[in-house]
């Protein structure tokens, strides 16, 4: 498999990183995990976000929970948060809907991490495009992003 911009920016940073790769027709987290053979607690899904005020935000959480829009809003100290819609996306992030990353994005967007990541040793999130997961420790994806833990779902 070729490396995705993901991997050359962890390789980079000397950020130590394992590659899961699987059949990219598949788009739905639960069904992802299974086949990279991982909780899905630990699979994240990045879900970009525009605020009342315009701003875009990150929020990457596991694939078998749903955002708290309520939450992801006081977290990012905005008094709403709403979805962004998907044709929006590829022009934001230069990534597709399932193949988004909170890595490597064209701009480095506020992002916020659920905070359940920090009991594992690991989590996966996507390695830029379909069909791969990137598996890293948390703290480390805080770091090279500058990012948060949140209660956010």
């Amino acid at each position: 498999m070729d490396k995705t911009n993901v991997m050359r920016i962890l390789d980079y940073e000397n950020i130590k990183y394992v590659p899961h790769f699987y059949d990219s027709n598949e788009t739905d987290g639960e069904s992802v995990a299974r086949l990279v053979g991982i909780d899905p607690n630990r699979v994240y899904k990045t879900l970009v976000t525009i605020s009342n005020s315009k701003h875009n935000y990150v929020f990457c959480i596991p694939v078998n929970k749903t955002l708290d829009l309520k939450k992801a809003a006081k977290a990012a100290c905005e008094k709403k948060i709403e979805m962004l819609a998907m044709k929006d996306l590829l022009p934001l992030t230069g990534y597709v809907h399932g193949g988004c990353s909170p890595i490597g994005m064209k701009k480095q967007f506020k992002t916020f991490i659920y905070e359940d990541a920090m009991l594992y040793d690991s989590i996966c999130v996507s390695g830029g495009k379909k069909g791969t997961q990137i598996e890293l420790a948390s703290d480390d994806l805080i770091k090279l992003i500058d990012a948060n833990y949140a209660d956010i779902c």
